[in-house]
């Protein structure tokens, strides 16, 4: 029970002393971050697809390129601005056209961070370690960067400079250049048109059924057509004449036998 109630009062001790050294040297310390940005640059992508198939949340594309790109899964949050609407995945049709505009922005910017610390030398291991004695009696070490100076009643010493009981005060200046870029995506497309409605002028055909050919009646028997009335009688008087002279020529003959 002692050894428990004795372990309880050394963990306690030692955070009280972790939570003060950290107090302190967030006290002690200060620290200045500024940012500087540069000359930003834009990149502008263009993609172009056709909907081939669309089927719950999953898409098949024909991109412009002739290629055919799957996408199985669509979250229900995208939206695309078509003719001028808004609409999710279950909204698209096949035959749809769309455009995918990507806008990279790139910004270089440089991030400085002045670190500045005062207090009293209390032990030095040049170059790379110092002890310093704070404004709040604590002790703290430090790592001594490369090329580091002091300054010590106003002059600058590097770590060889330093002696045990010396004030100095220290500023350590880090420049990080970082490269911050956003990317802007913007989805928009056209409907399918509707099919065209057929012409008006287009006359309607409308099947016309022709009865068979009635059969023909029995030709009727013909008249003799009467004569023209042109005859006249001097052919047949001489014909008579014809005749009496032949039968008056042969009574003559058969006189002279």
């Amino acid at each position: 029970m002692k050894s428990t109630g004795w372990t309880r009062v050394w963990l306690m001790l030692v955070v009280g002393v972790l939570c003060l050294f950290t107090l302190s040297t967030s006290a002690q310390i200060q620290t200045e971050t500024t940012e500087t940005a540069g000359q930003s640059t834009q990149e502008v992508q263009v993609e172009h697809a056709e909907i081939l198939s669309v089927y719950g949340n999953g898409l098949i594309l024909r991109m412009e390129d002739g290629s055919i790109r799957h996408i199985a899964d669509v979250p229900d949050s995208a939206r695309a601005v078509v003719d001028g609407k808004e609409i999710g995945i279950h909204d698209a049709k096949p035959g749809m056209k769309l455009q995918r505009t990507i806008t990279t922005t790139s910004t270089p910017k440089t991030i400085t961070t002045v670190k500045s610390v005062t207090g009293k030398v209390w032990h030095v291991n040049p170059p790379t370690s110092l002890i310093l004695t704070l404004e709040d009696g604590t002790n703290q070490s430090f790592n001594i960067p490369k090329g580091q100076q002091f300054n010590v009643d106003g002059q600058m010493v590097d770590a060889w400079g330093l002696k045990k009981g010396m004030k100095i005060s220290a500023t350590k200046i880090v420049e990080e250049p970082v490269t911050v870029v956003d990317q802007q995506k913007q989805l928009t497309g056209t409907m399918p048109p509707p099919p065209p409605p057929p012409p008006a002028d287009v006359p309607i055909l409308v099947a016309a059924v022709t009865p068979p050919p009635a059969p023909a009646a029995p030709a009727a028997q013909a008249t003799p057509a009467e004569l023209p009335k042109t005859g006249s009688l001097l052919p047949s008087i001489g014909l008579l004449g014809s005749l009496s002279l032949l039968g008056s020529l042969g009574l003559r003959a058969i006189r002279l036998l």
